[in-house]
């Protein structure tokens, strides 16, 4: 019964999250996904810089963004889920960071 309800609850949070994107709430091209200050952040760790901090959390806050929850305490899909999320951030910041790509 335990099993049933906690389902029931994820199917209806999933419900409400794909209403939402089909009323609109995500409209596609209209947004990037990183900041000015996360493509400095990830230039800057791509190109071996000390490690900070503030570059650490930039990084962390783009996985997350990318569907990455590192506080979940067990993750049967790790780490293949945070694979995914560094190649969507990878995917991301050179298509969203151009003019900050090393070259």
């Amino acid at each position: 019964m335990k099993n049933a309800t906690r389902l029931w609850l994820m199917l209806s949070a999933l419900t409400l999250l794909l209403a939402g994107c089909t009323a609109g709430g995500m409209q596609a091209g209209t947004r990037t996904h990183l900041s000015a200050t996360q493509c400095r952040d990830l230039t800057e760790i791509r190109n071996k810089a000390p490690v900070t901090r503030e570059r650490s959390m930039s990084e962390l806050a783009a996985l997350e963004e990318a569907g990455y929850h590192p506080g979940w305490f067990f993750d049967p899909y790790y780490p293949a889920d945070l694979e995914v999320a560094q190649r969507r951030v990878d995917t991301w910041y050179l298509t969203e960071c151009p003019q900050t790509r090393p070259g």
